[in-house]
């Protein structure tokens, strides 16, 4: 348990504040809806899908949310234009959380982004993602989008331990980092992803968030949990042992000061959110040691103590 050094940037975005010290608001968590192998999905080049079970999960996820005080917010997965503008506007008629535009590809995303400018719905909107793919036509087009928040993915090709993720957003004399080029484009609101490619690289996600925390002071997160999935010899284990290797992914993550997870597939709300809920309010309650106290009444240390 620890305060980071440099201030901490907190952040509004369609209602739900993100960032801060450990302990002042609580883990945003972000799950997935129609990724690949959703089975609601019923058609991915078209964007069809089951629109009762989706606003079930949705529904589900919101409930979860409510009981447990740990925020929310919705990554809205597309494979190209079409499909992604469908399930975005489903998504702004069922719910008011925030949501990410997730696609493939930049001209998938900005396609999908002008869509979002173009009906209003900016404020709830987050651009997923600007990573070391970026470019000037991709920069200039964001801008174009009027889209104030985004997705900074820390993922590094050259250098993928922890150092090598603040280099790509930092930057050098010969190289422009990421958050530089990300505040060209018109982001001012910038959310620090960093990358997890396996589970034994969930620990170079988790020393990342320290360390992006403390050098930027601005909102940083990790997908922790969607690794242990891919785990080839955990695929024998009960699914009670997998839910509690998910959990200790989460925890390690939490504790590191990450102040969003992109847990995965939204069906894992019910077992994610009351995990989340227990480990944030174990670290409000250790940050009043520091001069810490939460920010909000909804915190899951007064709603589930």
């Amino acid at each position: 348990m620890f305060r980071f050094g440099r201030e901490q940037n907190i952040f509004e975005i369609g209602g739900v504040k993100i960032g801060g010290q450990p302990g002042e608001l609580p883990t945003v968590l972000i799950g997935s809806i129609f990724h690949e192998g959703h089975k609601i999905v019923k058609d991915r080049s078209s964007g069809l899908f089951d629109k009762k079970e989706a606003e079930r999960l949705i529904n589900i996820q919101e409930e979860m949310s409510e009981k447990t005080g740990v925020p929310c917010m919705l990554d809205v997965v597309g494979e190209n234009p079409k499909a992604l503008i469908r399930y975005i506007e489903f998504i702004s008629d069922v719910t008011d959380s925030p949501f990410l535009i997730n696609g493939p590809s930049a001209s998938v995303r900005i396609e999908a982004a002008n869509f979002v400018r173009e009906t209003g719905l900016q404020e709830r909107a987050i651009y997923n993602s600007i990573n070391y793919t970026l470019d000037d036509w991709e920069i200039k087009a964001i801008k174009e989008t009027k889209l104030k928040v985004a997705i900074i993915q820390a993922f590094n090709p050259r250098n993928p331990h922890p150092d090598g993720m603040i280099q790509i957003l930092k930057g050098n004399s010969k190289r422009e980092g990421l958050i530089s080029k990300a505040l060209k484009a018109g982001i001012d609101k910038p959310l620090i992803f960093m990358p997890v490619l396996d589970v034994p690289s969930i620990g170079f996600g988790a020393r990342g968030i320290y360390l992006a925390k403390e050098e930027f002071g601005m909102p940083t997160g990790t997908a922790p949990i969607g690794v242990v999935g891919r785990w080839i010899r955990a695929k024998g284990l009960d699914g009670r042992v997998r839910i509690a290797c998910r959990a200790g992914a989460l925890a390690l993550a939490q504790s590191m000061g990450s102040n969003f997870i992109i847990y995965g597939s939204i069906a894992r709300a019910k077992s994610i959110f009351p995990v989340c809920a227990m480990i944030d309010a174990i670290i409000a309650y250790n940050a009043r040691n520091f001069g810490i106290k939460p920010l909000t009444r909804n915190h899951p240390l007064y709603k589930i103590f």
